[in-house]
């Protein structure tokens, strides 16, 4: 960062933390295609708009993702220590058509196979497992043949997860395993009411329990704020107040397992579309935990909503456990059984908010219109293969505007 984004103090100010993040997230996007996608959300809602939705199922209202895109799903750990694959960032959660979160997640896994190099033929199959992995969890139990099973690259991220420390996390993301915050590229010094106001945060008790629930303690145990940073972290979501806080919890010698990362996190109005009768919390970090707790209870318990600098934000601690899944690179069989599973994750989050009327009454809609030529139906195919063109073309242009822009 240069001398001239800093006041004296060596804080950055508001302008020109925006100017340099805006900058930050159009290089990431410029990265690959599939970056482009995970970074663009705003593109999928534009053509949801301008589409004739007419085509697309019209599902029950439910909370659904809203940006259900493959790094946004991954291993996920509960509060006693039990990992699983669940959705991990609810922003754009809303109550509305759960159909969009199946295209949305589409769109993604289709990108990842160019990505790839995966020839057209292994995409067409991929859809077709996607739609397979979904239904699967809207069927009656004793019609399953069979449980989707874990993938390998599931297995290795799940193994990877379940032995992490907090070793793991410090390095991964301080650099260090040292009780401070280091600060530099990702990390930035705070101005003096920021860190009054997130220090005034954690005096709550509600707050404070994030810590020490996880621990087994009571919620008088002790919690002090060692350190705490600006945080230069995501994508689509740089821009936005982000913190990084590291807490202690029981207030003598510090270790590893008595020491808390925090994430502090802006929640904004959400762009996803949402069913107009759909009864939501008015504040966006209060509708951001109620659908996580619906979509993701594993996350949703381990979460909070407040205000900070007047603003609504999401606090949540980062565990060991909670790692992105990457699938960047994929093989041909690979790629379809990576598919079919994480469409399975995500039709389990949705039926698991539908009773059994619903859920049979939904299937039913989806089979709906289903291709002769592959076995899924055309809404799906024709959806991800236009939204796939406008991003091809959205990707390059975003590239050419870039590269004017550096030069």
């Amino acid at each position: 960062m240069e001398k001239k984004t800093k006041s004296r103090n060596g804080v950055m100010s508001a302008s020109a933390r925006q100017a340099y993040l805006v900058t930050k997230r159009n290089e990431k996007m410029a990265r690959s295609a599939h970056a482009y996608v995970r970074g663009n959300t705003t593109k999928f809602y534009d053509w949801l708009n301008e589409s004739d939705v007419r085509s697309l199922p019209q599902g029950p209202a439910i909370w659904i993702c809203g940006d259900c895109h493959t790094g946004n799903l991954g291993p996920v750990s509960d509060a006693q220590g039990n990992v699983e694959i669940q959705i991990r960032d609810l922003d754009q959660t809303v109550i509305g058509n759960p159909a969009h979160d199946l295209i949305r997640l589409g769109l993604s896994l289709a990108t990842a196979a160019r990505g790839s190099d995966l020839p057209g033929l292994i995409t067409v199959r991929m859809m077709e497992a996607v739609f397979e992995g979904y239904e699967h969890a809207f069927e009656k139990s004793a019609q399953k043949k069979k449980v989707v099973e874990k993938p390998e690259l599931i297995r290795l991220v799940m193994r990877e997860a379940v032995r992490r420390s907090w070793k793991h996390l410090a390095l991964e993301r301080l650099d260090d395993i040292q009780p401070t915050i280091p600060m530099g590229k990702r990390f930035w010094p705070l101005g003096k009411r920021e860190s009054a106001e997130i220090q005034a945060l954690f005096e709550n008790d509600t707050i404070a329990e994030l810590a020490t629930r996880l621990r087994g303690r009571s919620n008088d145990g002790k919690v002090e704020m060692l350190d705490a940073a600006y945080w230069v972290k995501g994508c689509s979501s740089l821009g936005r107040l982000r913190y990084a806080v590291l807490l202690d919890v029981d207030g003598g010698v510090i270790e590893g397992d008595d020491l808390c990362l925090i994430d502090i996190k802006e929640a904004v109005k959400a762009a996803a579309p949402r069913y107009a009768d759909a009864a939501m919390p008015r504040d966006n970090a209060e509708r951001v935990v109620k659908g996580a707790l619906h979509l993701s209870p594993f996350l949703g318990e381990r979460m909070r909503a407040a205000r900070l600098l007047e603003r609504s934000v999401v606090i949540r601690e980062l565990l060991p456990q909670d790692i992105k899944l990457e699938v960047d690179q994929l093989s041909e069989l690979e790629a379809m059984n990576v598919a079919r599973y994480l469409a399975a994750v995500v039709g389990k989050a949705h039926a698991r908010q539908m009773d059994s009327a619903t859920r049979r009454a939904w299937l039913a809609e989806l089979q709906r219109n289903r291709s002769k030529s592959l076995d899924a139906p055309s809404w799906l195919w024709n959806s991800v293969v236009d939204l796939v063109s406008g991003h091809e073309a959205g990707y390059l242009e975003h590239c050419r505007r870039y590269a004017r822009a550096a030069a």
